[in-house]
């Protein structure tokens, strides 16, 4: 079975169990819906909520290719999740990622990190705390 059948027989076999509690999710796209590439993520979060804001990189070059460099990052949107709906994200996006990789095989970085890196990985998550 390909994956957009499974996905269909998937999202047919919810709608048919919530169909049956008497209740239908009508999916919509307004029309000033746009979709949006990003590079990267930033935010952080507070009691109430979390933000994730969606960037994406420009290089700037000044000077001679050895001078300093600056990278313009435009943040392109900010999404704002409740601590239910971000738990919610984080178990979607595992699930997928987890089919993803057993489909295409590990997703491996842009940049490789050193070695001595490698332990601080665990770590980079608590840079993005407060918002942007």
């Amino acid at each position: 079975m390909t994956e957009d059948a499974e996905s269909r027989e998937n999202i047919e076999s919810t709608a048919s169990k919530k169909i049956k509690k008497g209740i239908t999710i009508e999916f919509v796209k307004p029309e000033n819906f746009r979709q949006i590439y990003a590079i990267g993520a930033a935010g952080g979060h507070s009691p109430y909520d979390f933000r994730i804001g969606f960037y994406n990189d420009t290089p700037k070059l000044f000077g001679d290719a050895s001078e300093s460099r600056v990278i313009q990052r435009s943040v392109e949107t900010e999404v704002i999740l409740s601590p239910v709906a971000a738990l919610e994200l984080s178990r979607w996006l595992t699930q997928h990622i987890n089919e993803y990789e057993s489909v295409f095989g590990p997703i491996a970085r842009a940049i490789p990190r050193p070695r001595k890196e490698s332990a601080k990985l665990a770590d980079e998550s608590t840079d993005l705390q407060g918002y942007i």
